[in-house]
């Protein structure tokens, strides 16, 4: 998604992605999650269901007029905005809506409204200093990320006709019928309308799947990553391109290898550079982390301006240029979030870090940059604090929100660890049992993120401390946060150094505080499920565990899920070529090993971490006469949507953990 002044968008969604990854532990938080047509605005309210306040009225984005003027923020489905000119003036419902774009002139503000039900979204726009929504575009598909160009007088969006389910690999997939493979893939492509005539066109070729898009500062052409064929699987492979808007004519200025993802295009106010995100990323459901590179307009060398940063800058959102010469990165450090600026030559300066636990600290849901480069509109989320809206220069904002005022802070200790396995070190979150005794003992839950290349923050564990338990969040090799060569650590070799990070950090707590080594249970989804199931394969030491979208086999694993193309970096071949290396990090080839009572959840449809790959693990452990319980929940993808299945999975897993953790 664009930032920058006249797109003036998110530095992402990463936490909202967090409200859900807190339990159901998605790709961790740091996998963000994109603006895809059919669920934006589920997400904002899983977000405010699962957050570490129960938030009543959770924000799903914000967003500053380009002069710095006007705040526009969403609540549920409603966009409500404030003149800041007239402080004592409340906001004001303007419209109903998700993804919202100022016009460069400020006056406008183009949305996605719902139509014909909740489903089905369309592009409006309205003039906040009166009058109602006006709607530009009635299409059949998903619609996605508008933005206007720099004149004015187009907005662009990105748009699927007719998609036979919802775009994402988060989505439920259908079960493949008939010849597989004979339907063509649908794309996203790139979509223009004009405001004078509400036309709209398509303006990306037919066969370009575009993710991501910025407007060139002349309003001619745009940046974008796209990639041929199926849109969720060869997002690992796509490429740079640059495409005239008129003729749709679109050349590739950058084709990174598989050992490179690419997130966060940006064009330079000068129209001279492009920067963006790149990096080892294991997923595509947004939200990836990587080094900051520019490269020339029209083509030439990539260059890495951070290569030897500790920190990952975090997209799609997390790109914006100040000045032809300086960039805003959102990053992760060290299990927080931050901001920094950038120069061309390197030069890294340090904004501002998020601190859970600091009363003016908390996490960064949402920035907006105004045009000057310097007022900015974040949401602020702190274990001490609901969200609000805050306004200003970076680390300088004031609060223009109170509409979680009533909403108390729970009892909770939440310190950050850190140690030493081999060569690296290794960050972690520790929650305190609510009501902490330091003369009793406890049991302890390990939650695993997902990715492996996510990252989890202080908002750890909070759901279970609140039941009696300690919980480590381990950020370990493979994470974001900690530079490239940190994220790179775990290639060729999951399950092992990762594991044996974990390991460590539970016993380096079973030796200071105290934690009962005989009630100790682990967890997590996606890589955080597969990180389960192995963990039980290779040791005893944990006596309960609730895999959630695991992966028992490798081998079978790349032709049941729809994204395979990932794996292929981290264990450096094909499959076919190198099938020695996938098999010795398959759980289900260590299955005898396993006597851990161990719960198995997942969605029927989930594309990423398949089906079969949990009802194989829970097979063997059945007939092997090893406690197990296996749940599919029907309509869900890898992203659980539905609220009484995701507190069905909480429910699940604290009973499960309650049993036999007593």
């Amino acid at each position: 998604m664009t930032v920058g002044h006249m797109s003036d968008r998110r530095i992402n969604r990463s936490a909202r992605s967090l409200g859900i990854a807190l339990f159901l532990l998605l790709a961790a938080w740091l996998t963000g999650l994109p603006a895809w047509a059919f669920n934006a605005s589920r997400r904002a309210q899983w977000g405010k269901k699962i957050g570490p306040l129960s938030v009543d009225r959770g924000f799903g984005e914000v967003t500053i007029s380009p002069n710095g003027r006007y705040v526009a923020w969403t609540i549920g489905s409603d966009i409500d905005v404030k003149d800041l000119a007239i402080g004592s003036q409340p906001a004001r419902k303007v419209a109903s809506g998700t993804e919202m774009a100022w016009s460069p002139d400020s006056h406008r503000l183009a949305f996605l409204s719902h139509s014909e039900g909740k489903e089905q979204r369309q592009l409006d726009v309205v003039n906040f200093t009166g009058g109602a929504a006006e709607r530009l575009t009635n299409l059949r598909g998903a619609l996605a990320d508008p933005q206007w160009s720099p004149d004015g007088r187009t907005v662009a969006f990105l748009f699927v006709s007719n998609p036979p389910r919802p775009p994402g690999p988060g989505s439920p997939i259908p079960a493949p019928l008939g010849v597989v493979g004979e339907k063509p893939p649908f794309e996203q492509r790139l979509a223009l309308v004009d405001l004078a005539s509400r036309h709209v066109r398509m303006a990306s070729p037919p066969n370009l799947y575009i993710y991501e898009y910025g407007w060139s500062p002349n309003g001619k052409e745009v940046v974008a990553t796209a990639a041929q064929g199926r849109g969720d699987n060869n997002w690992y492979v796509a490429q740079l391109y640059i495409m005239n808007v008129e003729s749709g004519n679109a050349e590739a200025i950058l084709k990174p290898n598989l050992q490179m993802q690419i997130t966060a295009p940006r064009w330079s106010p000068d129209g001279k550079q492009i920067a963006f995100i790149g990096g080892l990323m294991s997923g595509n459901l947004g939200g990836n982390s990587g080094d900051v590179y520019v490269i020339p307009a029209r083509g030439g060398v990539a260059c890495d301006l951070t290569p030897h940063m500790k920190a990952s800058a975090h997209g799609p959102g997390g790109l914006v240029w100040l000045s032809p010469n300086r960039l805003l990165i959102r990053e992760l450090v060290d299990g927080q979030i931050g901001l920094a600026e950038i120069n061309l030559q390197g030069k890294i300066k340090q904004l501002w870090t998020g601190n859970e636990f600091s009363p003016e600290g908390g996490s960064m849901a949402e920035i907006s940059m105004a045009r000057d480069g310097r007022t900015s509109a974040v949401v602020l989320e702190s274990l001490d604090r609901a969200p609000e809206v805050w306004v200003g220069r970076i680390d300088a904002w004031k609060q223009i929100t109170h509409v979680n005022i009533d909403v108390h802070a729970r009892d909770k200790r939440v310190e950050s660890l850190h140690w030493r396995n081999g060569n690296w070190e290794i960050q972690g979150w520790l929650t305190y049992p609510r009501n902490y005794d330091p003369q009793r003992r406890y049991p302890m839950i390990v939650e695993v993120h997902g990715g492996p290349s996510g990252m989890i923050t202080a908002a750890c564990g909070l759901d279970f401390a609140t039941h009696g338990y300690f919980v480590l969040c381990p950020n370990f090799r493979g994470s974001a946060g900690f530079g490239e060569a940190f994220q790179r650590a775990d290639v060729r070799d999951f399950g092992y150094g990762d594991l044996g990070d974990i390991l460590t950090g539970v016993h380096k707590i079973e030796e200071t505080l105290p934690v009962d080594k005989d009630r100790i249970g682990i967890t997590g989804q996606s890589y955080g499920g597969y990180m389960t199931m192995w963990a039980v394969t290779q040791t005893h030491l944990f006596r309960a565990a609730v895999a959630n979208a695991g992966i028992a086999d490798w081998r079978s694993y790349v032709a049941q899920a729809e994204i395979p193309r990932w794996v292929i970096p981290y264990f450096g071949a094909l499959i076919y070529d190198a099938p020695a290396i996938y098999a010795k990090s398959s759980p289900i080839n260590f299955i005898k090993n396993v006597k851990t009572p161990t719960l198995i959840v997942v969605g029927a449809g989930d594309g990423e971490c398949p089906a079969p790959q949990s009802k194989e693990f829970w097979y063997a452990l059945k007939s092997l006469g090893v406690k197990t319980e296996l749940v599919i929940y029907p309509g869900e993808g890898h992203e659980f949507r539905k609220p009484a299945d995701i507190r069905d999975v909480q429910r699940r897993s604290l009973e499960w953990f309650n049993q036999y953790l007593e």
